[in-house]
């Protein structure tokens, strides 16, 4: 298990790129598994997430070619169905959370696949029966296979119906949308997600031929067609990333350039940040985060104390608010942190608590942060990273802190960051990557 020796308090300065989007990428891979024909999708972040999904493509018979750092060429002309069936292919893709979103392609595609519980972060629980019911509700007939621990979905083809999916489930969203582009009739999915990696999937199918009504709203319609056809993609700029590189700014008080942000996309996230005081400026597809001495935390109207919540699109992603978290604890005031969607992801405030951050945790869902205004520094410690999001939220608090600390089990960071430390080190950070 690798491991990052921070050394904190160092000051940064200069630009950054953001990469591209993980939860789109993961997405838009999967959608090429609906046609035979080449589909090439740039900016793709080459991280352990998505490098182990391609891998998995690759086994069930994808061919896919690198064209450039980011770039590559898909085609799944050649899908190997011995392989779908195997107990190897069920197994490889229960420790990838991101294989769930094969499903429906290969439902649509070949007719048959086995649908595994999902891996990934230990975050809580997330539930797949949307998925399911969607292919369901779509003609696909189900069961359960105990030897294999999945469940097994088949269909001649897909039939198309309405639906109203009992979560605005991103990945389940995004499942049954890419099983319905080759349903026979019409598709309509109401309480359908809409973040803009949902679109930008949308916007990919029909350059391929599909046709879909109602893209960026919670309503889509889709009229199936017979087969779809190659295309050409590039991915959003990772709006996570843009967020932890605001908070990371805040933190060590440095002014930091954030490049081709894509501002359209990136919804409430930056009113979340200044509701903790921080100043941003946008100039152009760029964010300048100035230095502050001070971040003043706002209360509501009625002087009641600021609440930051996950929710649905356009509402905060709750991939962001381990890392507004961890900003909240060096600002001035308090904030309660409601995390509402996974029961688990606070759990490492402990950590924080160790470092000398004043935390109430009041349940596995809401903390309670009493900012130290900077006038007291976080201690460095010894720490392990739980999942992706937790783990860059410590190491921003470690590089904020006072002293060198040790963050262990990176891996859980890799799979979200591309090079994260060599990217900050040119900001001027010192972080050392220890193998194990």
């Amino acid at each position: 298990m690798s491991s990052f020796i921070i050394e904190g308090g160092h000051k940064l300065s200069g630009a950054i790129t953001p990469q591209g989007a993980k939860n789109e990428a993961l997405q838009v891979i999967c959608a090429t598994l609906l046609t035979s024909e080449e589909v090439t999708i740039e900016n793709i972040p080459e991280i352990l997430d998505v490098q182990n999904l391609m891998q998995l493509l690759e086994s069930i018979g994808v061919s896919i070619k690198r064209r450039a750092k980011g770039t590559y060429t898909f085609c799944a002309a050649s899908i190997d169905k011995e392989y779908l069936a195997s107990k190897d292919f069920v197994q490889r893709s229960a420790r990838l959370r991101g294989s769930v979103m094969i499903a429906g392609p290969l439902l649509a595609r070949v007719g048959s696949v086995y649908f595994p519980k999902p891996g990934g972060d230990k975050i809580g629980r997330r539930r797949v029966d949307t998925h399911i019911q969607g292919m369901m509700n779509l003609g696909a007939g189900t069961s359960y296979d105990h030897e294999r621990r999945a469940y097994h979905l088949s269909a001649d083809r897909l039939e198309g119906c309405y639906m109203l999916l009992d979560e605005a489930s991103v990945t389940g969203t995004a499942n049954i949308l890419m099983a319905a582009t080759l349903a026979k009739g019409r598709t309509v999915i109401y309480n359908a997600a809409c973040e803009p990696y949902v679109q930008q999937l949308c916007r990919l199918l029909v350059g391929m031929g599909a046709k879909i009504e109602g893209i960026g709203s919670n309503l889509l319609t889709i009229t199936g067609v017979d087969s779809l056809h190659g295309a050409t993609h590039r991915i959003l700029p990772d709006m996570i990333e843009v967020g932890s590189f605001i908070g990371m700014a805040a933190l060590t008080r440095s002014t930091i350039t954030i490049k081709d942000t894509s501002p359209a996309n990136l919804g409430i996230i930056p009113e979340q940040f200044r509701r903790l005081g921080v100043q941003l400026q946008q100039e152009g597809d760029d964010i300048m985060v100035p230095e502050q001495e001070s971040y003043i935390i706002e209360s509501f109207l009625d002087g009641s104390i600021m609440t930051i919540a996950d929710a649905p699109w356009p509402g905060l992603t709750p991939d962001l608010l381990s890392v507004m978290l961890v900003v909240a604890t060096q600002c001035r005031g308090s904030v309660l942190i409601h995390q509402k969607m996974f029961e688990s992801r606070l759990f490492f405030t402990d950590r924080l608590i160790d470092m000398g951050a004043q935390i109430i945790l009041c349940d596995p869902h809401r903390a309670v942060v009493i900012g130290h205004d900077h006038k007291f520094t976080l201690r460095a410690g010894r720490m392990l990273s739980p999942d992706i999001r937790a783990g860059i939220a410590l190491l921003l608090a470690a590089m904020s802190a006072k002293g060198t600390s040790e963050i262990g089990n990176i891996e859980q960071i890799d799979r979200g960051y591309e090079d994260i430390e060599g990217r900050l080190n040119a900001l001027g950070a010192s972080i050392v990557r220890k193998a194990e």
